[in-house]
């Protein structure tokens, strides 16, 4: 037979927890007891108060007014008040605190990062039913941070969490039902997963249905509806979805051709690093659509993109060095840059390199 876990008070008089969780729904004046002392404030204003505190936080640093390694003196205070306020919430069983101290312990936030701490407190989370807490536990055991790595255990978390209606969990489990991963493998199933945290606005999960729509994969093929999805992942900021509009209105797919607006959501996508769209942004330098024609700014888009590895940049590149267009005249350059996209099975660059070669054969005689 099992203890139940006590609760000492302010008072020093100890309580069953669940006794104390009982008084604090009593609509009457909520005290000890023994001695009327006050109870101190009930996990949840605990969890609510720290959540509180952590939103300040976090505000500075989305803005750009802070990061985390560098926090002013008050949002380090803050963020210390917020953690020690989860962590009491979560010694009191508190779900939620659980799941935001393990994403603490993940991310090295106030904490010193450590994967082993993050899944001890999603455990407890999602040992509870937290869906939050049971994505994020697969994601650990997916990914092997902390735990074992095992694809049908993460499946299997994923599945609790989404069966309960989490967006992200949704997405998770959407993945791993197309990739086959600890589970069959079926683009249909993988599908209803995803439009399910599409529709409560998940923009990873909307530009995965967009990507089905326009590609007719498990529905009917439509430019229309591909839009519709792009442009809701689009307007939340995903590069990828902001690629592949931009690419819809410089091509009129589904939707009337407007150059200016291509160059305006390939720009955004571009300034995220996208180097599909750093690449698009290049072209449209190149031959002047939507934007005034600049081979020097052609070339630097084609150069971060490059950069990253992506063959049509590398290939784009070594034409314009080859030509001397926005950069200075190199041959030996060009080549470099066509092999490194020949390389990646690139046909116009493999056929370019080829024609330099002769070339070269042909002026050594």
């Amino acid at each position: 037979m099992s203890c139940e876990k006590s609760l000492a008070l302010s008072c020093e008089h100890a309580f069953h927890v669940k006794c104390v969780a009982q008084l604090r729904k009593f609509g009457v004046k909520q005290v000890c007891p023994l001695c009327r002392t006050p109870l101190p404030p009930g996990p949840e204003k605990v969890y609510e108060e720290a959540s509180r505190c952590y939103c300040v936080v976090l505000r500075l640093v989305e803005r750009g007014h802070a990061s985390w390694s560098s926090l002013p003196a008050t949002a380090q205070q803050q963020l210390d008040s917020a953690l020690a306020g989860w962590r009491a919430a979560a010694d009191d069983g508190h779900a939620g605190a659980q799941d935001y101290l393990g994403i603490m312990y993940r991310e090295g936030r106030g904490v010193a990062q450590s994967d082993k701490d993050a899944v001890l407190w999603f455990r407890k989370a999602a040992d509870q039913g937290d869906a939050s807490a049971q994505s994020n536990l697969g994601v650990m055991i997916l990914n092997g941070r902390g735990v074992a790595q095992s694809d049908k255990e993460a499946v299997r978390w994923y599945r609790k969490g989404a069966d309960q209606g989490d967006a992200g969990a949704q997405y998770n489990l959407g993945v791993m039902i197309q990739e086959g991963r600890g589970v069959a493998q079926s683009d249909a199933e993988a599908l209803r997963w995803f439009k399910k945290a599409a529709h409560q606005g998940d923009a990873g999960a909307q530009y995965i249905v967009g990507v089905n729509s326009e590609n007719g994969c498990g529905v009917p093929q439509s430019y229309a509806e591909a839009f519709q999805w792009y442009r809701k992942a689009a307007d939340q900021g995903n590069a990828d979805a902001q690629c592949n509009l931009g690419l819809m209105f410089a091509e009129g797919r589904g939707v009337a051709q407007n150059n200016k607006e291509a160059v305006r959501l390939y720009k955004k996508a571009a300034d995220q690093g996208d180097a599909d769209s750093q690449c698009n942004l290049g072209t449209m330098f190149q031959d002047g659509r939507g934007v005034a024609q600049s081979d020097l700014e052609a070339v630097q888009w084609y150069r971060k993109a490059a950069d990253q590895g992506n063959a049509n940049a590398q290939c784009n590149l070594g034409y314009m060095t080859f030509e001397g267009r926005g950069v200075a005249q190199s041959h030996f350059e060009a080549a470099q840059w066509y092999r490194k996209a020949a390389d990646q099975g690139h046909i116009g660059a493999q056929h370019n390199l080829r024609m330099m070669m002769r070339a070269a054969e042909a002026w050594l005689g």
